[in-house]
């Protein structure tokens, strides 16, 4: 019911900045909140920043002060600014969406994006 698309990875030189997006499709309603993972090779996916419905934010302790959330409700955008960027910070990076799955419920789904590749190096 929800289709997530991001985009903006790129190559990016230490101490760079990005910007990513998530364009949201499909049934929008019910969303709880969105949030960025990321999976550097390697790795397993692991959480990097969320927005709830409401506007609070809650980020990863390794991007606290360099990475900022934010959506664009009405045009059903997700974004993750990227700055100060770091080697660490090369990763695939996913967009998620928490959706109710039916009104009233406390039941919730998780609708994840492809991703896009973000490579921080020299």
């Amino acid at each position: 019911q929800v289709e997530l698309v991001e985009s903006g990875g790129d190559l990016v030189k230490p101490g760079g900045s990005l910007r990513l997006s998530c364009a949201a499709a499909g049934t929008f309603d019910r969303i709880t909140g969105m949030a960025w993972y990321r999976q550097p090779p390697g790795q397993q996916r692991e959480f990097v920043a969320a927005i709830a419905s409401g506007g609070g934010t809650a980020y990863a302790d390794s991007v606290k002060g360099r990475f900022s959330i934010s959506r664009d409700y009405a045009n059903n955008m997700l974004y993750l600014q990227m700055n100060s960027l770091k080697p660490e910070d090369t990763a695939v990076y996913y967009c998620k969406a928490t959706r109710r799955t039916r009104a009233f419920s406390s039941d919730t789904r998780d609708y994840w994006g492809r991703g896009t590749q973000v490579t921080v190096s020299s």
